[in-house]
C-alpha cells in the first residue's frame, strides 16, 4: 500500500514537473517575440519620424515650387522658359578649364616688359 501510494506521489510529481518545465518553456518563448516585437516597434516609430519630418518637407511652399519648377517646367508670371539640349550641357561639362603652368615670375615679366 505505502509502495502504491508513493508512486502515485512519484508519478504525479512528474506530470507536474513536466507541465511546469513547459509553461516555463512556453513563457521564455514568448519573451523572446515580446523582444522582437519592441525591437520592431523601435524600428518602425524612427521610420514614422523619418516620414514625418519628410513630410513637413515636402509640404512647404518652397519645395512644391522647385518641384514644379524641375519636374514640370512651370514657370512663374512674366519668367521667361530657357531649355538648354542636353548636348551643350553634356559638352559645357566634359570642357576642361585651361590651365596656365607658366610661373608667376614669367607672367610679371610678360606684364610689365
Amino acid at each position: 500500500m505505502k509502495k502504491a501510494v508513493f508512486l502515485i506521489i512519484i508519478v504525479l510529481s512528474a506530470v507536474i514537473i513536466n507541465s511546469l518545465i513547459r509553461s516555463i518553456y512556453d513563457l521564455w518563448k514568448k519573451q523572446d517575440l515580446v523582444t522582437q516585437a519592441k525591437i520592431e516597434l523601435e524600428k518602425q516609430k524612427q521610420e514614422n519620424q523619418r516620414l514625418k519630418s519628410q513630410l513637413s518637407v515636402v509640404k512647404e511652399d518652397q519645395f512644391i515650387e522647385k518641384e514644379a519648377r524641375n519636374q514640370l517646367f512651370l514657370v512663374k508670371p512674366g519668367e521667361q522658359e530657357v531649355i538648354i539640349p542636353k548636348e551643350v550641357l553634356d559638352a559645357s561639362k566634359s570642357a576642361k578649364p585651361k590651365v596656365d603652368n607658366t610661373p608667376n615670375w614669367k607672367k610679371w615679366w610678360d606684364l610689365f616688359f
